[in-house]
């Protein structure tokens, strides 16, 4: 997994004022995920292994961005972003290595765009 540079439009110098939150099952790609971050500047608020603990973390830390894995133990990603998106709005991002078009479906009915 890898990420490209940010573009010269001013996002790169405001990456380390985007406090985010990580939920990924999975401890490795959670680990790789948090590192690639952390090196474009961004400040990983916190980490969550299942989408119960994300809905708890976004409520008490708000961060600036969600990063939720589509599925998860515990309660997957797109229930999560229902739940967060109904108490508070955050940018949310989902990651998925699943090609399965109702997946798609169901996170777009829940306004979930990425």
């Amino acid at each position: 997994m890898s990420f490209s540079e940010p573009e010269e439009d001013g996002l790169a110098n405001d990456a380390h004022e985007r406090r985010v939150l990580i939920a990924e099952d999975e401890t490795i790609i959670r680990l790789d995920l948090r590192a690639q971050l952390e090196q474009l500047g961004y400040a990983v608020c916190a980490e969550a292994r299942n989408g119960s603990e994300a809905v708890e973390l976004a409520r008490k830390l708000a961060p600036d961005v969600v990063i939720l894995d589509v599925k998860m133990a515990g309660g997957d990603g797109i229930d999560a972003a229902r739940r967060i998106r109904d108490e508070r709005w955050f940018p949310i991002l989902l990651l998925t290595a699943y090609s399965d078009r109702g997946l798609v479906t169901r996170a777009t009915e829940e306004c979930v765009r990425a």
